[in-house]
């Protein structure tokens, strides 16, 4: 399958599914979650969800408990927004990429406070 074919899945897959979490996921364990990227296998069978969750480890946990819990749900509402002939089984993996970025800027932060502080 072409790259663009797939970029395109890909790009209608995430949409779909970040409406579906946001307004059709009833879960009370699931906390404040943006899907911000799928990558579909060349297959179209398996298609690997990245989440980022707003909050600390707990909050990760409960939400990444509830997404698996509702995958069944989750793909039977895609099945419905899309149009593939299957549509793919879904992995949830945590995207912790938000989370490193803002734990680099406070450090590199800290570290222009204190050279300030010693000049």
């Amino acid at each position: 399958m072409k790259p663009e074919r797939r970029g395109r899945i890909d790009h209608e897959i995430q949409r779909a599914l970040a409406k579906i979490i946001a307004e059709d996921v009833k879960d009370p364990r699931l906390g404040f979650v943006t899907v911000t990227r799928t990558e579909i296998a060349a297959d179209l069978k398996h298609c690997k969800v990245y989440v980022s969750i707003i909050g600390d480890r707990h909050v990760a946990k409960q939400s990444m408990d509830a997404l698996t819990s509702a995958r069944k749900f989750i793909r039977g509402r895609l099945g419905e927004e899309i149009e593939l002939r299957h549509t793919p089984e879904l992995l949830f993996m945590e995207d912790r990429t938000t989370e490193r970025a803002i734990e680099l800027t406070h450090m590199v932060d800290a570290a222009a406070a204190s050279s300030r502080g010693n000049g």
